[in-house]
């Protein structure tokens, strides 16, 4: 027997779906099991924010050897590692070394969120907001024409 689920909880998809599709702007992005999913991140993920946004440390940290892809958003590096654990004391002693100064850091095995994340671009957080401020604007528009 197949149902279908759709939802925003992930990790109730986790939990209870034997596969599963990442849709985006009414496409099926990636379709596989909950484990292939979360395996396709490709490692753990640390966050680490910096107070300074320059200069940009993003090739030095690639550098290291567990370190498989980093990307800066603003002050705050998303790094994928094969060992995270392992990796974070490296990471935090390369900034540090640069002089920059660390305002946080987290460190998280793959989960369904960080899939999302990696095929779309944004959390689904980010997805909602967007959707909100969409319908407000919807909202505000058809009362001024009213």
């Amino acid at each position: 027997m197949t149902l279908f689920l759709t939802t925003h909880y992930l990790e109730e998809a986790d939990s209870l779906c034997d596969r599963i599709a990442i849709i985006d702007r009414g496409h099926i992005i990636k379709l596989g099991t909950p484990e292939e999913l979360k395996a396709s991140v490709g490692g753990d993920v640390i966050v680490v924010g910096v107070k300074e946004t320059e200069p940009d440390i993003s090739s030095d940290i690639a550098k290291i050897s567990l370190v498989k892809d980093v990307k800066k958003k603003g002050n705050d590096y998303r790094i994928k590692a094969e060992l995270g654990e392992e990796a974070s004391p490296q990471i935090m002693d390369l900034i540090r070394a640069k002089g920059l100064h660390v305002s946080k850091i987290s460190l998280t095995k793959p989960t369904l969120d960080e899939a999302y994340l990696e095929y779309t671009g944004r959390s689904l957080r980010e997805e909602e907001t967007d959707k909100m401020q969409m319908m407000s604007q919807r909202w505000t528009m058809s009362r001024a024409r009213s």
